[in-house]
């Protein structure tokens, strides 16, 4: 890849973000992102308010990246403003799920020798954090806090690193002149340009697919991806509750999947999510798709915000958890409820790799609901597996792989996922969307 080459980047979230910033930043300069709005997009993974900033991995790798990219959202002046520490509470509900990953995660931290603290109770629970004012997990509690965490917030971040890339010349193409539809190629299976939703061809050199939970719908994923979104709510406090609420730590529990953030001071809200089996989105007949095989997909066109909508189960999922914690908001309305896409893998792991159908096509993503976190040393990484220069063992772990195409039942994910099982989302649900 040469420093002149036309480098075309669809998909502007962290993962095309980073990659068209570190490769700016090392010199390349013809780069053009291609996304259906400007960054932050609306309805990406992406945005939004608040992302959790943790090193909590069983996985030694992610442990040591997620490490890095914490003391940089920590240290950083260029975070300021950005990102805020929060204690982090992790408790299994007392199943066995729960319980074997909370074990697997402490010994890889000790192991490290990252501090972290046992919580045996919900009363110990309590007494560290008296905000906490319901009974917690049941039936049983028991988990660890560690105060070397945070949250960050998405759109500021991902507002400063769209900025910096503008400031090193990459360039943008937004809406229907940036909405990618699908591939041009020619017989040597090399990808010559992006065909857009006005009908527009872009041309390049070098093609970088990071779409996300819209990938699948422009080239074969062979199973290595699944598309599932997850709720998210948002309920309205008071300037005297924010203060309340001020140190309210991060709380997930794994058995349910559920877990929140501290206020939002800038619009005095309180998030909460779930980390689960989320739901899939068959596409809809007519629907554009690269890959004949997609089983799931989000609207390519949605409007120019999230839908305010989740389904019934997951608001009272959502509800159920806000319980669990804080009862005297258990009956406050939500201000707003929405899904969040994510991009899953079988193994809960990355991509960053090339396309093994095309010879200038790099897939990067598949994050899994925990990608944001790294969005500090994520470029860096990106632009080693272009150059195919990562450690051996990070290029076999975010390989792309093949072997998935015929086999069923395969998004088992990282242990990290609680709750119902996936579902597909029903007819007068989409209709919402």
């Amino acid at each position: 890849m040469e420093k002149n080459n036309k480098i075309v980047i669809i998909g502007a979230g962290i993962f095309g973000l980073s990659t068209a910033y570190q490769l700016a930043s090392e010199g390349y300069r013809n780069i053009v992102v291609l996304d259906r709005h400007m960054p932050p997009v609306p309805d990406g993974s992406s945005s939004d308010i608040s992302r959790v900033v943790r090193f909590d991995y069983a996985d030694d790798d992610y442990l040591q990246i997620a490490y890095k990219a914490y003391l940089k959202w920590r240290d950083s002046p260029r975070y300021k403003g950005i990102f805020y520490p929060a204690s982090y509470i992790l408790t299994g509900g007392g199943s066995p799920y729960g319980e074997s990953w909370i074990s697997k995660t402490t010994k890889a931290l000790s192991n490290r020798q990252y501090p972290w603290g046992t919580l045996d109770d919900s009363a110990a629970a309590k007494g560290r954090y008296p905000v906490l004012s319901g009974n917690l997990a049941s039936p049983k509690f028991s988990g660890y806090y560690n105060e070397q965490a945070g949250w960050a917030d998405a759109a500021k971040a991902v507002s400063q690193l769209r900025d910096d890339c503008l400031e090193l010349g990459v360039s943008f193409i937004s809406g229907r002149a940036g909405t990618a539809v699908g591939l041009e190629t020619d017989a040597n299976r090399t990808v010559k340009a992006v065909k857009t939703f006005n009908g527009a061809l872009i041309q390049g050199d070098h093609f970088i697919l990071t779409a996300g939970a819209w990938g699948s719908g422009l080239v074969p994923m062979y199973n290595s991806t699944l598309a599932t979104s997850q709720v998210v709510g948002y309920i309205s406090l008071s300037d005297s509750e924010v203060r309340k609420y001020k140190n309210l730590p991060i709380y997930a529990n794994f058995s349910t999947g559920w877990f929140n953030f501290p206020p939002h001071k800038d619009t005095n809200m309180l998030k909460m999510a779930i980390h689960g089996w989320g739901y899939t989105r068959t596409p809809g007949q007519g629907e554009s798709t690269g890959d004949k095989t997609n089983t799931s997909s989000p609207p390519l066109l949605p409007p120019r915000e999230r839908a305010n909508f989740v389904p019934s189960d997951g608001e009272q999922r959502l509800r159920q958890g806000l319980i669990e914690i804080l009862p005297e908001l258990g009956d406050r309305p939500f201000e707003k409820v929405a899904l969040c896409w994510y991009t899953d893998t079988p193994s809960g792991d990355f991509i960053m790799d090339f396309h093994p159908d095309f010879q200038n096509l790099f897939i990067g993503g598949a994050g899994s609901g925990h990608a944001f976190k790294f969005l500090p040393v994520l470029g860096e990484y990106m632009s080693q597996a272009i150059k195919k220069t990562l450690p051996s063992h990070l290029a076999n772990k975010w390989r792309f792989r093949k072997d998935y195409a015929n086999q069923t039942d395969t998004f088992l994910g990282d242990g990290s996922r609680g709750g119902p099982a996936r579902r597909e989302l029903q007819a007068h649900e989409r209709a919402k969307l």
